[in-house]
């Protein structure tokens, strides 16, 4: 008898184990869907085979759920010698059907359950990660009651193409036939699909029949790929075709060297980790490149995450031009058929490369031997819900299972990267210290902002930005403005009486936008108009501060129009989360930024990095401050690695550039290191205050997040969660473990739910998820108030 190990498709921390089904014999799935009914979706496919990775259908309890198959294993006759003692044979259950081809293997399996030890997570949100974007059928309840299965939302796309038959050449159709007429000579050019004879000549259903039965045409259903050929969005269209790699250059004497440690790391089979710390435009990519080429040569395949904010088209098309139509691409500005498409196209075996943001890691590729993480600083490879997983970790968990290498690159390495350098035997730094064209570092100039107050500018461009915004687009070159503003909103202020609009769902001020003058609430969606006067003492005077990106556009304008030599034809082209979150609009911009002449693009972290042009002669950070004011260990780090990777943007080809940072102090380590390029004078400032307040590197965290409706509940539940763990880990670690008091979170109130956390410390190597574990295993859930546990936090917010 077959026994299968089932995850349920249910996201709690209840079901912390797979549960065991018996494999029904082949000939009993034909009666299960003769039998299907409306409780399971009569249209469901009965022809799926019970496999691992295959989501099933399963009895549990009084009603029927989905979960996916981890194990299969085969023993001999219930209660005999190999038989399973943890199995009651007489309460074993068995599987109703599958519902869906494997969607993972038994390494997926293993990782999902790694998942869920390290970062404490439900088993089903683990798996899911492995499954196809909205592809996954699902169990719903009925008004009426009653549970029904539910197919998935997205799945594959068939066109219906008209082919030449055996019988064109030589059909000839009666003189009253018009249409078949039509539809022959349309198909004398090529092959043609229903939808575009129908576009043409109306419905042709009757004709196509007619001429199937003559053996002049021949109706055959194909495949289609959602998206658009080259855009980001990636799709293959034609996966044989002759391609064109594109030019290999010669590479400097950095970068074949950081290449060989890549592929001594390959070689050597166990995981090994490079990090390749390289200056912005020091050629990391066409090392990425050239490694990889090596990579599919051996038979292997390869994974490159970037950050979301630089998977730009620039960066795909890097991949796509060496590598062509092996190049799959997943990332969240697709939609979810596109990325479906994407993620079949992966598992059929054809796509040999896969470059996407972080959730890229757990698509289908076979045969691994090479995983890219570039910008590998960046928090956006930090998961923010259940799994709290940072694709960093997983990657090197993956690569040491199948004996792949794993590559980290960054002008700006996290500290955790540089600390694992330094005492890792397995992790390796490779430096890249200048530019692959040779070209110098632009110099980076830090203005005084408070200087220029007292010198009574009153402007947010000092007049050293003003004027080299002059220099530079007068003589038709461009610039790109920072607009620094994570964590900081702009607001209205009384000032009589000091009241701040707050949003009445979140504990936080709703921000300013000065075109449509409304208030909003970034972190769940309230909107209002701006009060003409203020609602706690009727004063008028409601003072706006903060400067966002419409602003500093508008005031740009007034700037620019005074300008000699610039003027009104110097566009301005805005980035920030308004103007590209519509579809294509990221790309769009930056093709109006490479188009222009002259032009100023003004943006948020966005356009830090990722961003390639040429004729970029001007850099300017407007407030370089903001970062440093946030309650985040992390602050300083974000600060200097944000003025480093934005300065790269200056001076990429033959014509020099120039950075101006503006900040009120320019005394901060910081804007000092990040001005000098001198990370060691950082790292001389950063490290003794971690090791000092107990931080990464020099310590391991968890951060236990609780939160509910009401703050009595969480408050308390919070206070107990703290006083159990103060328990368990001391008699788990000893007097090194820490567990702070459990306090309100920086953001205590957020969508109408009070938040309050436990952080936990441990020492650097100590395993923080096996003395949890226990813990929220065995902790039952609360009716009213969540819990999650963040292992390895990215901050503390």
């Amino acid at each position: 008898m077959k026994l299968a190990h089932v995850i349920l498709d249910i996201p709690t921390q209840a079901l912390d184990a797979p549960y065991t089904y018996a494999v029904p014999e082949e000939g009993l799935f034909a009666a299960a869907c003769e039998g299907a009914g409306d409780e399971e979706g009569a249209d469901a496919q009965c022809d799926y085979a019970v496999a691992v990775g295959a989501a099933v259908l399963v009895p549990f309890g009084h009603r029927r759920a989905i979960g996916f198959v981890v194990d299969i294993r085969e023993y001999g006759q219930p209660g005999g010698p190999d038989w399973p003692a943890e199995v009651d044979p007489a309460k074993l259950k068995a599987i109703v059907r599958a519902v869906s081809r494997p969607y993972f293997d038994e390494e997926g399996a293993a990782c999902a359950q790694w998942l869920s030890e390290r970062y404490i997570a439900p088993l089903s949100a683990c798996v899911r990660l492995f499954t196809p974007p909205g592809g996954v059928a699902r169990m719903v309840r009925g008004r009426d009651g009653r549970w029904r299965l539910e197919q998935p939302a997205v799945g594959e796309v068939d066109d219906r193409w008209v082919v030449p038959g055996p019988a064109l050449a030589a059909f000839s159709p009666r003189k009253n036939a018009v249409k078949q007429a039509q539809v022959v000579e349309a198909l004398r050019g090529g092959e043609l699909r229903v939808a575009e004879l129908a576009a043409q000549f109306g419905a042709v259903s009757s004709v196509l029949k007619a001429l199937e039965a003559k053996d002049v045409v021949r109706v055959v259903r194909r495949r289609r790929m959602r998206g658009v050929q080259g855009a980001a969005s990636g799709p293959v269209t034609d996966c044989n075709r002759q391609h064109v790699p594109s030019t290999k250059p010669a590479l400097t004497a950095g970068q074949a060297a950081a290449l060989s440690a890549i592929e001594r790391a390959c070689d050597a089979g166990c995981g090994r980790v490079v990090l390749v710390d390289g200056v912005t435009g020091s050629g990391k990519t066409e090392v990425y490149l050239q490694a990889i080429e090596r990579v599919l040569a051996q038979g292997r395949t390869a994974c490159v995450l970037v950050p979301e904010i630089s998977l730009t088209p620039q960066t795909v098309g890097r991949f796509r031009g060496r590598f062509g139509d092996t190049v799959a691409v997943m990332h969240s500005r697709m939609s979810a058929g596109e990325r479906f498409d994407q993620w079949d196209f992966i598992r059929s075996g054809a796509a040999r490369v896969v470059v996407g943001a972080r959730s890229a890691l757990f698509t289908p590729l076979a045969n691994i031997g090479l995983i890219v993480i570039d910008e590998e600083h960046e928090g956006s490879y930090k998961q923010d819900s259940a799994p709290r997983y940072h694709a960093r970790d997983v990657a090197v968990w993956m690569a040491r299972r199948s004996g792949a290498a794993v590559v980290l690159g960054s002008a700006t390495p996290s500290i955790e990267s540089l600390y694992q350098c330094a005492k890792n035997p397995l992790w390796e730094q490779v430096l890249l210290p200048e530019r692959a064209n040779g070209r110098p570092m632009p110099e980076v100039r830090v203005v005084d902002m408070a200087r220029e107050f007292a010198e009574g500018s009153r402007s947010m461009f000092s007049a050293a930005l003003a004027r080299g915004l002059q220099e530079e687009l007068s003589a038709g070159r461009k610039a790109v403005l920072l607009l620094n503003q994570r964590g900081f909103a702009k607001f209205l202020l009384c000032r009589e009486c000091g009241f701040v609009p707050k949003c009445p769902h979140c504990e936080t001020s709703l921000t300013y936008h000065e075109r449509g003058n409304f208030l909003i609430c970034h972190h769940c969606g309230f909107r209002q108009a701006t009060p003409p006067v203020c609602p706690k003492c009727k004063s008028p005077y409601l003072k706006k501060f903060g400067a966002g990106t419409q602003r500093v556009e508008d005031e740009l304008r007034v700037v620019l129009d005074g300008m000699e030599g610039v003027g009104l034809d110097v566009p301005i082209i805005r980035m920030d989360a308004d103007t590209t979150s519509g579809k294509g609009a990221h790309q769009r911009l930056l093709e109006q930024f490479a188009a222009a002449d002259a032009a100023v693009l003004l943006g948020t972290q966005m356009i830090a990095k990722g961003l390639d042009f040429d004729d970029v002669t001007l850099v300017g950070v407007i407030n370089a401050d903001t970062q440093l004011q946030l309650p985040d260990y992390r602050a300083h780090e974000r600060t200097f690695d944000l003025i480093e990777q934005v300065a790269g943007r200056a001076g990429r080809a033959e014509l020099p550039g120039r950075v101006l940072v503006q900040t009120y102090e320019s005394d901060a380590a910081p804007i000092r290191a990040a001005a000098r390029y001198d990370r060691a004078l950082f790292l001389r400032d950063e490290l003794p205050k971690r090791r000092l307040l107990g931080y990464p590197p020099y310590v391991r965290m968890a951060n236990v997040l609780v939160w509910g409706a009401h703050e009595p509940d969480v408050q308390a539940l919070a206070k107990e969660i703290q006083r159990d763990l103060d328990k368990a880990v001391h008699s788990y670690g000893g007097q090194d473990w820490v567990v702070l008091p459990a306090t309100p979170c920086v953001l205590a109130k957020l969508r109408n739910t009070y938040r309050w956390h436990v952080v936990l410390k441990c020492p650097a190597d100590a395993d923080i998820s096996r003395a949890l574990l226990p813990y929220f295993r065995r902790r039952k859930p609360d009716k009213w108030v969540n819990v999650a546990v963040d292992v390895d936090p990215d901050d503390l917010l």
